[in-house]
């Protein structure tokens, strides 16, 4: 009998009818097979339900003997049936007797069935059971069965999912069950304990079966429009329009969203009798089953799949915006495949503890703001998603770049304690806070904090820095959908001015370019963007902007002294460049007559090692420079920081850098130009006490690190160190740091120590409760 065009909607439609039947479980599960044997002409129907331990159980059939229901049972990855739940994909077969993986078992009476026909029973990625049609002649199943059958295997899913058919067999996924922990990348230092948020939330479907399929077509064809639309938008307009990875994904999702492929088996979906949702949902499972299994780049396929189908599904649900748009629970720790620094700054920061970012380096908008927002966060966790679930407790430690999900109640109270710890030693931190940082042989040292967002002036004004030694003036262009103006820049500058009230204010000139593109600025892709088109290279290429900002900066600070730097200087030619042009904005508010500022002083930073052997000819030159030590010790080591194989291979603390970092205050010393380093190494205590034992006496960081640092201070005698470190270096001395730790040990030297490193989670015990995070 040929297999009916209508038969999976006709199909779709009476097992409907069988679930609102007032009959048992198993009444329900002999009807469903009855019915999947009859419309796809098939001798036997069976399913077959997976257990917590990958076992899988006859749950029901038609055709095979009633005797082997719930007591034939095939051990993980066992059979034909075992394969098809292991590898999430169909198999069908003319002769599944002479497969390699058949396992006969007798009690079933299956022997004289020959072709064989299943497919798993898939939600969320997880397979659930196995759905299978036998028949006793040879037979190819053709495509539209196949498809036939995975479609009435998902609306079984969902009823399998919900528990009510099964008494309890159904075990939970182990993957999303037991406590794990995954490591990624540090972002932003802290810990956090918490619930899961899923940034862009996943959407329950709750309605499977249609019986107006223009109607549904019709949503779908609204919702691809929506989704088209939305797409074109965040390609020439978001944040996320820049070019690179961000853009590469959504180049990804329209190419998706346009495929007449694509929306033709949605259609076909919703012609059998599903919603439009339960199209999607059926469609993207199928295309899960064909690309999974294909290595790393389908993997990250596999994501960008996942992303368009619960897109789609927000769309036709009417929930377009993100968690941030919802009410979040008291510690919520937001997950997301990607993140915009905007959206970051969108969330509620009372209830915002912590931020797991999957696709994410620690150089990106994002985790630059999540610093600047003192938020825990870690990056670059990969399978993540396969792991966790909404509102899943979890423990998120930035420190270790390690997220503990569904801890147990021994790693909750050993990171509570940690926590507390960390809390009680920022309470001595800042009881420090209006005391001057003075060694013990009374050396004074300059503590300045980096910044770069208004919300960092209210951190600025409680933490007791002496200045802001680092303002990143590029974070106000990096969360704007278009370019700011002269007053929106003059009134950010000024509010900067204001409250730092008599206290200095280093300004950096715009640092965009690299791995920071602007979205409203045209920018071609770069095979190595670190090295290219960046900061000063593109400020002089395109002066207007370069003047542009000078202009708002001259004019913020009226009748005070403006400080601004120019960055990534490779050359003393740009140097000069640079200062012309600041001295032209300076001439043109002579001519009109404009207030200017009381001073201006000009700046350099030294990010690139080739400009350390000009610094002869650059110092005259500036009234100050910067070392910002992130860029200039990946340039010096050739090392790339974002990259977990190389970044490892260099220690800031090594004799090399000694050497150069001290040939470069040497040099500001003997120029009578203050040196400043505003890189991480100055928000690291052992490190920072290695800069002041170079010579340097003024130190830009995060808000956070100036306890720490301040704490170390106070307990050096800064001219024994001098003597110590110089020694150690002129010997080469091949295990810097370790050396510099005996010294602290020996000298009292407080250097705040990392707390223990805390176990990695058990698995839960057998009957162990669920755990909460409060």
């Amino acid at each position: 009998m040929p297999w009916r065009t209508s038969a999976p909607r006709v199909l779709i439609r009476q097992l409907r009818e069988v679930m609102a039947r007032p009959d048992d479980s198993q009444a329900r599960l002999n009807r469903i097979v009855k019915l999947i044997a009859a419309n796809m002409v098939a001798e036997v129907s069976s399913i077959y339900v997976c257990h917590g331990d990958g076992s899988l159980e006859l749950f029901a059939t038609e055709g095979l003997r009633q005797e082997a229901v719930h007591k034939t049972r095939l051990a993980r990855s066992e059979g034909l049936v075992g394969l098809i739940a292991e590898r999430g994909q169909p198999i069908s077969l003319r002769h599944a007797q002479s497969h390699p993986a058949f396992s006969y078992k007798p009690e079933t009476g299956e022997e004289s069935y020959r072709s064989f026909l299943g497919v798993p029973i898939l939600r969320g990625g997880r397979a659930l059971g196995v759905l299978t049609v036998q028949n006793a002649i040879e037979r190819e199943y053709e495509q539209d069965e196949v498809e036939a059958l995975q479609t009435t295997a998902m609306v079984l899913a969902e009823v399998l999912a919900s528990g009510a058919m099964l008494n309890g067999a159904l075990g939970p996924d182990p993957k999303r069950a037991l406590s794990q922990t995954v490591e990624g990348a540090t972002l932003s230092d802290g810990i956090a304990l918490g619930h899961v948020v899923f940034h862009e939330p996943r959407i329950a479907i709750t309605r499977l079966v249609s019986d107006d399929p223009a109607r549904e077509t019709a949503r779908l064809e609204e919702a691809l429009g929506e989704l088209k639309q939305s797409l074109d938008g965040l390609l020439t307009h978001a944040e996320l329009s820049r070019a690179g990875a961000h853009r590469d994904i959504l180049e990804a999702y329209r190419m998706f969203a346009n495929d007449q492929g694509w929306a033709k088996r949605l259609k076909e979906s919703i012609a059998a009798g599903l919603t439009a949702e339960a199209a999607v949902e059926r469609v993207h499972v199928d295309m899960r089953v064909k690309i999974a299994g294909g290595g790393p780049s389908s993997d990250r396929f596999l994501h960008d799949l996942d992303d368009l189908a619960n897109r789609m599904q927000r769309i036709l649900a009417g929930r377009s915006g993100t968690a941030a748009s919802g009410e979040l629970p008291k510690d919520a720790i937001v997950v997301a495949r990607h993140m915009g620094a905007a959206e970051l700054l969108d969330y509620d920061r009372e209830r915002l503890r912590g931020v797991i970012i999957e696709d994410c380096g620690h150089s990106s908008h994002v985790a630059i703001v999540a610093r600047a927002l003192g938020v825990a966060a870690i990056g670059q966790t990969h399978g993540l998603f396969d792991m966790v679930e909404p509102n899943n407790p979890v423990v998120l430690d930035a420190e270790a770049g390690k997220l503990h999900i569904r801890p147990s109640l021994e790693v909750i109270k050993a990171f509570a304690d940690k926590v507390r710890a960390r809390s009680k030693r920022q309470a001595q931190y800042e009881r420090l806070r209006d005391v001057p940082a003075v060694t013990q042989d009374k050396v004074r040292v300059s503590l300045l904090m980096n910044a770069g967002l208004t919300m960092d002036l209210q951190q600025f004004r409680d933490s007791g820095a002496d200045g802001i030694g680092l303002y990143r003036t590029e974070l106000q262009f990096m969360i704007a959908s278009t370019y700011p103006t002269i007053a929106q820049q003059a009134q950010a500058y000024g509010a900067v001015l204001d409250a730092a009230e008599d206290r200095p204010v280093t300004f950096r000139a715009l640092d965009v370019g690299g791995d920071k593109i602007l979205p409203y600025l045209n920018h071609q892709h770069e095979e190595n963007p670190a090295l290219g088109w960046r900061a000063i290279r593109m400020s002089l290429d395109r002066p207007g902007l370069f003047r542009t900002q000078i202009r708002a900066m001259l004019k913020a600070a009226r009748g005070r002294t403006l400080r601004v730097m120019a960055p990534f200087i490779t050359d003393v030619a740009e140097c000069r460049q640079a200062k012309a042009l600041i001295e032209r904005e300076m001439e043109r508010l002579s001519k009109i007559g404009e207030p200017a500022p009381e001073r201006v002083q000009f700046g350099a930073m030294i990010e690139v090692p080739s400009v350390v052997w000009q610094l002869p000819e650059l110092l005259p030159l500036v009234d100050f420079i910067s070392i910002g030590s992130n860029d200039l010790l990946q340039f010096f080591y050739a090392a790339d920081r974002e990259n977990p194989r190389v970044s490892a291979r260099f220690d800031a603390l090594s004799p090399a850098s000694m050497r150069m970092l001290k040939t470069i205050v040497d040099q500001a010393d003997a120029h009578g130009k203050p040196a400043t380093v505003c890189g991480e190494m100055a928000g690291k205590p052992l490190e920072a006490m290695a800069l002041v034992g170079l010579g340097f006496r003024s130190l830009s960081m995060a808000p956070a690190s100036l306890g720490p640092v301040k704490a170390m201070l106070l307990s050096l005698n800064a001219r024994h160190l001098a003597a110590a470190l110089k020694t150690m270096v002129d010997a080469g001395e091949p295990e810097l740091r370790r050396k510099l730790n005996e010294y602290c040990a020996a000298n009292d030297v407080n250097i705040p120590r990392k707390d223990a490193v805390i176990a990695e989670a058990p698995a839960p015990r057998e009957g162990e409760p669920s755990v909460s995070v409060h």
